[in-house]
């Protein structure tokens, strides 16, 4: 909006200024929409805590309990159904770690393991000769190849895998048969250094896909670490994507998701006040209707009692599974072919915290100690339970209702 106005100055009157004034913009309709849903919102919110928690003061006994009638049964299912969804996924998952996906790690890095040390204990008897022909590879080749065969198996009957990874698991046990053959192979030629070397080299060239440094030959467990991408074929770049694979699906059922977070917060609020709405309820038949203990409704606060316990149950299961988390992280990544060998040959010497049977055993007894043993098979039966309280509290009230409607209890108000 323009104005204008004259101003006399020293050197000269009538000259006409122009003073240009901005109004203010008007607000954006992005502005109006937002404060539109928060009064919504607001709205919103303000009936739902008027339905939910009523006041008693100047409330006809037929108003009042006709809205409990509906609030207390709804806000029981409502918070029975959220906690028990989320007690039962964290039950669930603390299950599903336990008794599959980490004995599949496991299973996993004693085959990985297994192989290697079947390799060196191939390459050690075979260098022998006409010896290692004659005598055969030794007895700890055999066990770990057995070992590894068997731990493969255990991994596919596990149920932790997808199908797409039980197919890739069927190629490795595949290639591993193929592998023992050409082991078998250098040993048919253990007396011709020259075929004997190209059928051993063959063969870790199936277990590692990086070939052997001459600097590492006289290692007695040269590195084979894993490959990635399109070049990544061997059997121990095979075992290991699926090892990342188990732990990632391991860490994801360790934390906490987000549908169970927002279920802990609805069915939190949700016990809250349906809690103090069955306090408020029976303090209510109290004062109105003489009723000095309502045992329907006694009966249906009956199972809140549980949930603290039930709460407590959960949030040691979800404890333990971050503590295995870091045990899955050292299974998978400091496990090694010497530690095993140690174990194995150095029994007395104490436990190797990163030998893989001291971490199976670690693993085991935290998930086990990780949860209230007594309340297994508990979960399915808690959005039940919830049912029945909201039955109970809605038969209460609806017979409470209906004898006031037909006659009027001494000193209750009309």
């Amino acid at each position: 909006m323009e104005t204008g106005s004259r101003h006399d100055t020293p050197e000269g009157a009538g000259r006409t200024t122009r003073v240009t004034r901005t109004d203010p913009p008007p607000p954006s309709r992005l502005r109006r929409s937002a404060r539109a849903a928060r009064a919504v919102a607001a709205e919103l919110a303000d009936r739902v805590w008027r339905y939910a928690w009523p006041s008693t003061t100047d409330r006809r006994n037929r108003a009042y309990l006709r809205d409990r009638l509906v609030a207390l049964p709804l806000l029981a299912v409502v918070a029975f159904g959220a906690f028990g969804w989320a007690y039962a996924g964290v039950r669930g998952d603390s299950a599903s770690i336990r008794d599959r996906v980490a004995p599949a790690l496991v299973d996993l890095a004693d085959a990985k393991a297994s192989l290697l040390i079947a390799q060196s204990e191939a390459e050690k008897s075979l260098d022998e000769g006409r010896a290692g022909e004659l005598s055969g590879l030794s007895e700890r080749y055999r066990t770990r190849i057995a070992r590894a065969a068997q731990s493969l198996n255990q991994v596919t009957g596990s149920g932790a895998l997808t199908v797409a990874e039980e197919q890739e698991l069927r190629v490795v046990s595949a290639l591993v048969v193929d592998y023992t053959g050409w082991i078998a192979r250098a040993q048919g030629h253990a007396t011709d250094p020259v075929l004997r070397e190209a059928e051993l080299t063959y063969a870790r060239s199936m277990l590692c896909s990086e070939p052997l440094k001459a600097a590492d030959r006289e290692d007695r467990y040269p590195p084979c670490p894993p490959g990635t991408g399109p070049a990544a074929t061997s059997i121990v770049d095979r075992v290991t994507g699926l090892e990342r694979q188990l732990r990632e699906r391991f860490a994801d059922r360790a934390a906490w998701g987000a549908g169970v977070i927002a279920a802990a917060i609805v069915s939190g609020l949700a016990f809250g006040l349906l809690a103090a709405g069955l306090w408020r309820t029976v303090s209510f038949l109290r004062r109105r209707f003489r009723i000095r203990l309502s045992v329907p409704l006694a009966a249906a606060a009956l199972p809140l009692l549980a949930v603290p316990l039930l709460t407590a149950d959960a949030l040691l299961a979800q404890h333990a599974q971050r503590e295995a988390v870091v045990l899955a992280d050292t299974l998978v990544k400091r496990t090694s072919p010497e530690t095993e060998t140690v174990a194995e040959e150095r029994p007395f010497d104490g436990p190797d915290p990163q030998a893989i049977e001291v971490l199976e055993s670690r693993v085991d007894d935290g998930l086990a100690d990780g949860r209230l043993a007594f309340l297994d098979g508990v979960a399915p039966f808690v959005f039940p339970a919830g049912l029945v309280a909201a039955a109970l509290a809605g038969g209460a009230l609806h017979a409470y209702r209906r004898e006031y409607l037909v006659v009027l209890r001494p000193g209750a108000a009309p």
